[in-house]
Parts: structure tokens; C-alpha cells; sequence
């Protein structure tokens, strides 16, 4: 069996974060029935940091990334954005504000080009000609301007992955939300994925992460939030929550060492 890792790759930061949280959340708890997957969770992400989502399967990393983006409606709990409420914004109103968001299966549009994909999304704030330069700048931006007239069926998945981000991109968000967006890409892909991850946090762009590749978002998380059975079990500095009891045992099992 094959145990996780828990360390980070760097030991120095890689942005600077700065100013006022523009995305909070205060006590999100989520019910389905009489089931509670999210209780009690908040927390803030500001203008060019890297939140991390982690826990082992089943710990509600998932609906709580719905709760934020709106795909699942809170119990409990209240969501802000630049300020404003947007606890029972539908998904597209949170879009439009500054909100976007990958999804862990991609599903592109197979029978349009990469570029025509994109300008689904850009033509949400943009029209005409603007839109398609926009989605074009875009593209260029994750690496796939050369794709621009290529079919999405005949993408491969680390393209697909960039594809995905495309989209979101095209939104112009001031808050990205990247549902497992590494996993499953070889360790280039993985290396170009997190170099231009980091490139868009040094931007200003906050990013909440969820992924399973611990290394890996331990390295590029500056604050990380670690759940198991829909409660927060450590938060923190990526170090200082790697090195936690109740981290490691919730990965590792009460046995271990």
C-alpha cells in the first residue's frame, strides 16, 4: 500500500497574499436529510492566495466546494463575496460577480473547437469580436492558443484539464475554484499544471483548491483546511498541518507511528 505524502515540495512561500478576504464563509453546515456532510465550516480567501482543501474520501471537501459556488444550497451558514450576500446566489449570479470553477470530469463541448469552447464562457460578459480575442487571449494564457481550431474530442487529458481551466478563465473570475484539477496528469503535466497555477495566485487571483495529490497542494496551498467526516480537523499553515496528530491519523490510520 502506497501512503500518502503529506509533505510539502518548498519550504518557501510562493505568493504573497494580501488585503481584505474577498470570499467568507461563516459556519456552513450541510444537510442531506438527516445526513450532515459540512458542519460548521469557515473560512476566507483573499486576493492572490491559494487555499487547500484536504481530507480522505467521504470528508465533505466536495460539498463544501458546492456550498461555496452555489451548486448546493447551505443549511446552515452564510457566504460573502466582496462584501455582499450571496448565501442563496444562484451559480450563474456568483459567476457574473467573480466566481468560476472546474469540475472533476471534463466535459467540453466535443463537437465545437478548443477556441469556440472558450467563447461559451467569455461571451457571458463579453459580445463579438471582443469575445473571441478575449477567448483567444485566454487561451494563450493556458497554453492552448495553438489549439485554438483542434476539435475538444481530440484533446488528450492534460489538455482537456487546460481546456477546463480555460473556460473558467474566460470568466474573468477574481475567485477560481479547482476541483481536483491535477489528478490523474503525468508528472509533467502535473509540473505545468502547478507552475501555472502559481502564476495565476501571483496575479491576484484567489484560488480554492480540492485535490488528492498531497504533495502537491501542501506545496502550493498558503493556508490549508484539512476536513474528515464534514468537520474541519486542522487548519492552518500547509507545515503545521501536515504535522498534525489528528491529520495523520485520519490518512494514516490510529496504528500508526
Amino acid at each position: 500500500m502506497t501512503l500518502p505524502s503529506l509533505t510539502p515540495l518548498t519550504s518557501e512561500p510562493v505568493h504573497a497574499p494580501s488585503g481584505p478576504p474577498l470570499l467568507e464563509a461563516s459556519g456552513i453546515t450541510v444537510r442531506f436529510g438527516g445526513v450532515t456532510a459540512v458542519k460548521n465550516i469557515s473560512l476566507a480567501v483573499r486576493p492572490g492566495e491559494i487555499l487547500g482543501l484536504i481530507g480522505p474520501n467521504g470528508a465533505g471537501k466536495t460539498t463544501l466546494f458546492n456550498a461555496l459556488t452555489g451548486f448546493v444550497r447551505a443549511s446552515e451558514g452564510r457566504v460573502t463575496f466582496d462584501g455582499r450576500d450571496i448565501t442563496h446566489a444562484q451559480p450563474q449570479v456568483r459567476a457574473k460577480m467573480g466566481m468560476a470553477r472546474t469540475f472533476q470530469v471534463e466535459r467540453p463541448f466535443e463537437d465545437l473547437s478548443v477556441l469556440e469552447n472558450v467563447l461559451v464562457a467569455a461571451f457571458l460578459k463579453h459580445r463579438g469580436r471582443a469575445a473571441e480575442n478575449h477567448a483567444y487571449d485566454v487561451l494563450e494564457r493556458v497554453g492552448l492558443a495553438d489549439r485554438a481550431a483542434q476539435p475538444a474530442s481530440q484533446l488528450n487529458l492534460a489538455r482537456r484539464r487546460r481546456l477546463e481551466l480555460a473556460k473558467a478563465l474566460a470568466l474573468e473570475p477574481r475567485v477560481l475554484f479547482l476541483d481536483e484539477s491535477i489528478a490523474g496528469l503525468n508528472p509533467p503535466g502535473q509540473q505545468e499544471m502547478v507552475a501555472l497555477i502559481r502564476t495565476l495566485a501571483q496575479s491576484g487571483l484567489g484560488i480554492v483548491m480540492v485535490e488528492h495529490i498531497m504533495h502537491v497542494i501542501m506545496s502550493l496551498s498558503d493556508h490549508v483546511i484539512c476536513m474528515a467526516f464534514g468537520e474541519l480537523l486542522a487548519e492552518g499553515d500547509p507545515h503545521d498541518v501536515a504535522a498534525h496528530p489528528d491529520v495523520i491519523r485520519a490518512y494514516l490510520g490510529d496504528d500508526h507511528d
